[in-house]
């Protein structure tokens, strides 16, 4: 065989580390394009890597100068830069241009990357997608929501139609007092509305595409169906087979994913995830132009192709013609590795796959070389079965426990920050765990949160005004949904010698502002982290009130310090309540102390194990 290519990629996060893993079993040259510690330079120490960013124009045609031809890890790339290069070429010196192919081609990466224009390719293709409409922008954009009710009724999806990732960029509108929150999280988006599918499972299917020289489509080899699970905006788990779904439905996802992989240009590896309806139709949601987490099975499953091997293979036109992809597992479970609330919670899930063990299954570890910070993807395991008699999920029930558990912690940490764990002192007025401050007839604080989903958030409120004794009440009021008994609450605040108001509020976070327009006294807004733009949005909505119109603010979901505000507010006018905090700050400065103390004497090795 004639000397491989070299393959340049764009971005060297897990993805192109497990690229990289299977370019050296091939033999094959891979280079890449990120920051200097990216996951594939830790293993790959080759000095024609390009360190800098993969949107940096100048950095994508120095690393196209070192390549045979360029791929990408993920598709938010500078589509102008790739066509310029593959049709133009890149300057290598005395005025010699270079043209270097990209796979997938920039077309199809172009396409990609704007979800609605996706979506009307393959509609005019005969593929079934949901049904959709643009949204226009600016003051036009409240009168695309009521098209769009009219249309498709509600609730409906309202969707980024750029730079969104794994499931962020949507947001759920189940009706029309929803428009106002949809306007202030998403309002500076391009976006496009989608008719609500009510489906009772997500799949996806790994296609392979081969092409000639041409760029005339040769073949496309689909991997069998798997089932995706999606918590809080993330592949969370894979399922092969699919639970609970026929194999004539994973039959038809097969043929229905090499159909809309027909459609595009380029050679390469691409994952199509759809949407099982209740009636067993298939409505295809969202192409990915590259390997996939839906794929990381494959590793283990068809280790004689997998979504890695297979990519590198079909760049280099080396497929073979009659290759089978059916997995010589009978089932498969991958469960991603998530950073937790804390750097080492992933530690007991990584420690189950040395110590689990059973002789009907596999375990495999994958680490990303990527530190831990919540939420982010630092690893994946698959565990493999070859028994189609073995129950697999239930053997790898451990491992899917602790991923659960590591997710409720990063859920409880939202509510667990700077809580006390002792009494400040015993002269402090301090509950006891029996005992309850709740007085629904004369509190003097007031919790109230738009959302019920929102109650786990004001925990740490809870805690505190219990641990102070502070007579405290709570209650759901929304600013959109029920305006009059939100009114009513901030209307008949004074007269019932309610002191202080905390609001809880997510989006838009209407509630703590409207409040604070209709009570003259204190309101504390608490900004509560949704499932898009991390909490951002209700942040900025609660701190820029207009002049006149103030609201104490805290950080997002710290309802333990609107708490503690409204105990110093309480402390301006009873010696009790400030006598009380002055207790626990010094308690609080006691324990620091005491620490530090602790450090100097043992040493940080000692301080740490223990």
């Amino acid at each position: 065989m004639a000397k491989k290519p070299v393959i340049g990629i764009l971005g060297g996060g897990q993805l192109g580390r497990m690229l990289q893993e299977q370019a050296a079993l091939l033999g094959v040259e891979l280079l890449a394009l990120d920051e200097a510690g990216s996951p594939v330079r830790q293993i790959n120490q080759n000095d024609k890597h390009v360190t800098g960013s993969f949107r940096d124009p100048e950095k994508i045609r120095e690393l196209a100068k070192r390549c045979d031809v360029l791929t990408v890890e993920i598709e938010h790339v500078n589509t102008q830069v790739l066509e310029e290069i593959a049709t133009v070429g890149v300057d290598v010196g005395d005025g010699q241009m270079k043209k270097v192919p990209v796979h997938p081609s920039w077309e199809t990466i172009r396409l990609i990357q704007d979800k609605y224009l996706q979506k009307e390719h393959f509609k005019k293709a005969g593929i079934p997608i949901a049904p959709q409409m643009v949204v226009e922008s600016g003051d036009a954009m409240l009168a695309s929501f009521q098209e769009a009710g009219k249309n498709f009724g509600f609730p409906f999806m309202l969707k980024s139609r750029k730079e969104s990732y794994d499931g962020r960029g949507n947001f759920k509108i189940n009706g029309p007092e929803d428009f106002e929150g949809a306007i202030q999280s998403m309002g500076k988006l391009s976006l496009y509305a989608e008719k609500f599918q009510p489906f009772t499972k997500e799949l996806a299917v790994m296609v392979i595409r081969t092409e000639d020289d041409a760029g005339k489509l040769r073949d496309t080899y689909a991997y069998p169906a798997v089932e995706t699970i999606h918590e809080d905006s993330i592949c969370t788990k894979v399922f092969y087979p699919p639970r609970q779904v026929s194999a004539k439905v994973g039959e038809e996802a097969r043929k229905l994913a090499s159909d809309v992989i027909k459609t595009v240009n380029g050679r390469g590896v691409f994952a199509v995830e759809m949407f099982v309806l209740e009636d067993g139709s298939l409505v295809v949601n969202e192409v990915a132009p590259r390997p996939h987490n839906s794929g990381h099975y494959t590793i283990e499953a068809v280790p004689y192709m997998s979504q890695y091997r297979a990519q590198l293979c079909s760049i280099l036109d080396i497929i073979p013609p009659s290759i089978k992809l059916q997995p010589r597992v009978s089932s498969a479970i991958m469960v991603n590795i998530l950073g937790g609330a804390k750097e080492d919670s992933h530690d007991p899930l990584v420690d189950l796959t040395h110590s689990l063990y059973d002789d009907n299954m596999d375990i495999f570890l994958h680490l990303y070389g990527k530190s831990s910070k919540p939420s982010r993807k630092i690893g994946h395991i698959t565990a493999i079965s070859y028994s189609p008699d073995v129950n697999l999920e239930q053997l790898a029930a451990p491992l899917i426990k602790a991923a659960d558990d590591i997710r409720q912690e990063r859920i409880n940490s939202n509510s667990v920050q700077l809580r006390p764990t002792v009494a400040a002192t015993s002269q402090a007025p301090i509950a006891s765990p029996s005992t309850t401050s709740r007085n629904t007839s004369n509190p003097l604080v007031v919790i109230t949160m738009g959302s019920d989903s929102d109650l786990h958030v004001l925990q740490g409120a809870f805690e505190i005004l219990e641990l102070f004794k502070v007579p405290y009440d709570f209650t759901i009021t929304s600013a959109h949904r029920t305006p009059v008994r939100m009114s009513e609450l901030a209307k008949s605040a004074a007269d019932r010698g309610i002191r202080v108001l905390i609001a809880a509020a997510g989006g838009a976070a209407a509630l703590p502002g409207m409040l604070a327009s209709e009570t003259p006294i204190p309101v504390i807004g608490v900004p509560v982290k949704a499932t898009h733009l991390d909490g951002q949005d209700s942040l900025l909505s609660i701190v820029q009130m207009p002049r006149g119109c103030p609201v104490a603010t805290v950080g997002i979901n710290n309802s333990t310090n609107a708490a503690m505000l409204a105990v110093r507010i309480l402390g301006t006018a009873d010696a009790g309540y400030r006598k009380a905090m002055a207790d626990y700050m010094e308690k609080m400065c006691r324990e620091v102390e005491v620490k530090a103390a602790r450090l100097q004497e043992i040493g940080w090795k000692a301080y740490l194990k223990k």
